[in-house]
């Protein structure tokens, strides 16, 4: 299953010089438990800004034009496309950004795993793809309140494709 997860500003912020707008730590709690053990995809800036580099008990792969790209822990592949040939029918497989990653594989993703930030950055400049909304349907909305380690509310919503 082909999963787009993100967590995203009231205005589609999903970035600011290749850094997360808000820490929130039940949003990388649960990053972690839902692509622990699965495939993540991500562009090569997204890749950039990990602290630690490969994300571990993951298998990591990162899309870039640069053939000879070599980086510790990561499959790199030249497109979405052939990064995903590369992976098995049964196999669970994240897309964790960045924009242009989001964009070409929302034609081909089934479910979105958004954390909704009911707030707005005072700084962006990278931002979710537009999406239409009617193809979607919400199976799960979890709701969070500010509090000591999550700086802004936001609620945890699920949604799958649906079908044609």
């Amino acid at each position: 299953m082909l999963t787009i997860i993100c967590a995203v500003a009231q205005n589609r912020g999903i970035g600011y010089h290749n850094n997360l707008l808000f820490h929130l730590s039940a949003d990388l709690k649960r990053f972690k438990a839902l692509t622990t053990g699965h495939t993540i995809i991500m562009g090569r800036r997204t890749f950039d800004s990990l602290p630690k580099g490969a994300l571990p008990n993951r298998r990591n792969i990162v899309l870039s034009r640069n053939a000879s790209l070599q980086l510790p822990g990561v499959e790199v592949f030249p497109s979405l496309q052939a990064a995903l040939n590369a992976c098995q029918p049964d196999e669970d497989v994240y897309i964790i950004g960045g924009a242009s990653v989001y964009a070409e594989a929302f034609p081909l993703a089934q479910r979105l795993c958004l954390t909704e930030v009911q707030a707005v950055p005072a700084e962006t400049d990278v931002f979710f793809p537009e999406f239409d909304a009617t193809q979607w349907q919400e199976i799960s909305r979890e709701h969070h309140d500010a509090d000591e380690r999550n700086a802004v509310p936001f609620d945890f919503v699920d949604y799958v494709r649906k079908d044609k």
